[in-house]
């Protein structure tokens, strides 16, 4: 039994829906990481002293990273059950309402311990909600995209991403240049009551995208899993290990986005908070050109390759990029924030959706992913606050932040020297064999 075409269309449609989706959701994600660094550690934490309030402000932001293993866990689950659509809808409604109300939240002025406690309550939220969100966008855009060139559409998701974070810095540009007292009062707050946008956009771009062809063609003919969470591990466990290990490159977007931003706007540098939210916004923009293009030679040469690039080039260029914070120097940090971040971390982020998502087959692809990135990316949340430790009491010592990073990007080295190469992969055979498995497909429960 086969299901009919009635896709004609759907790979742009699904690449948009997954570029504005994931640009909406992970706009509300990043907006707290600008807040942890610059605002949190007086609003909910001046009851310390600076370094202390700083240190529990970026554990709040890891929060949401511990959380990301715990929602993959169910939103893999369904997403494989019900389908990819139901999930990307559901991720974005909850990250809309999660922000939302951290904007409304008391301090702790106003209400004691009480108002950390419901930050952190809000955080895991947007946790669980971002642990789906990139998983099932991904799935979907590789299932609707053309054979020969998947990794250009997936990569739409990490542009998105991209292109929320810039969103996010933009709009903290000028609540950072309030006067401090309207900044601290209602300024912070504006940026999270923007997002109650996003659960409307979300539900109208997409709740009218089809569900994808692979997945229906499995349901209709072998059916879908029961417990793909099983099936994963029986089949795919060292495909699992590999996505964990490879999602440790996203230490360096959170150590560029939140530590590298602590650092710079600290005593010991004290550059402009204004200035140093421009240095983010403009890498992300060369970013959001340098996806798709690393994406589309990844499709011409290999994901491996593209993705090694982006790894060790990170490792090299954190050193570069920390360094010229320090120095006080902001054309300096301008140019190789871009190059660092801009241009060589979208090497790796711009592959891994097609990277990963070609090494499960279309039963247990969601949670796979979702399950794999989200324990990797767990570690690269509470980098930030290890890097605040690592910094010493004075939080200056950027020279053992970058080592620390640079061995972060160890494991995805590993991982993807590891890996089979899949760009040529026909997508239906996709996730057939994987190391120490025999080269036939293992039988779906129904």
């Amino acid at each position: 039994m086969s299901v009919p075409d009635t896709h004609a269309g759907q790979p742009r449609k699904a690449a948009m829906a997954a570029w504005i989706g994931s640009a909406l959701e992970y706009y509300d994600f990043f907006i707290y990481g600008s807040a942890a660094a610059l605002i949190f550690p007086e609003v909910f934490f001046d009851e310390s002293d600076p370094a202390t309030a700083t240190l529990l402000s970026l554990a709040t932001f890891g929060v949401a990273y511990a959380a990301r293993p715990v929602g993959a866990l169910f939103l893999g689950h369904f997403g494989d059950r019900v389908g990819r659509k139901k999930i990307m809808v559901f991720t974005l409604i909850l990250m809309g309402i999660s922000t939302f109300l951290i904007g409304c939240l008391p301090t702790r002025d106003q209400v004691g311990t009480l108002a950390p406690v419901l930050l952190v309550l809000c955080r895991v939220l947007q946790g669980i909600s971002a642990a789906g969100e990139q998983a099932s966008a991904n799935s979907m855009t590789l299932e609707h995209a053309p054979p020969h060139r998947r990794g250009f559409f997936t990569s739409f998701t990490l542009s998105g991403t991209q292109g929320g974070q810039l969103l996010a810095t933009l709009v903290f540009i000028p609540i950072a240049a309030l006067p401090e007292e309207q900044l601290m009062s209602w300024g912070w707050r504006v940026p999270f009551w923007m997002s109650v946008a996003v659960a409307v956009v979300g539900y109208v771009i997409r709740r009218k995208l089809d569900e994808t062809p692979a997945f229906e063609q499995q349901a209709a003919t072998e059916g879908v899993v029961k417990l793909p969470l099983a099936v994963l591990l029986r089949e795919h466990w060292a495909d699992v290990l590999r996505v964990i290990g490879g999602a440790l490159v996203a230490s360096v977007s959170t150590i560029f986005t939140v530590w590298a931003l602590s650092y710079a706007t600290s005593d010991s540098v004290g550059m402009d908070k204004s200035s140093m939210l421009w240095v983010g916004a403009l890498a992300n923009l060369v970013a959001l050109g340098a996806i798709p293009l690393w994406a589309t030679l990844s499709d011409r040469i290999g994901r491996r390759p593209v993705f090694l690039v982006g790894a060790v080039g990170s490792a090299v260029t954190m050193f570069l990029y920390l360094w010229a914070i320090s120095t006080g120097s902001y054309p300096l940090t301008m140019l190789l924030g871009i190059v660092a971040f801009g241009v060589v971390y979208s090497a790796a982020n711009g592959v891994w959706p097609s990277f990963y998502g070609e090494m499960f087959s279309t039963r247990v692809r969601l949670s796979g992913m979702a399950i794999g990135t989200q324990i990797g990316f767990a570690v690269a949340g509470f980098a930030v606050t290890f890097a605040a430790q690592i910094a010493g009491p004075d939080g200056d010592d950027w020279s053992a932040v970058a080592l620390f990073t640079a061995a972060l990007c160890v494991p995805p080295v590993v991982a993807a020297l590891s890996a089979r190469e899949t760009a040529k992969v026909p997508t239906e055979q996709l996730g057939e064999r994987t190391a120490g498995e025999s080269a036939q497909p293992a039988k779906v429960a129904a």
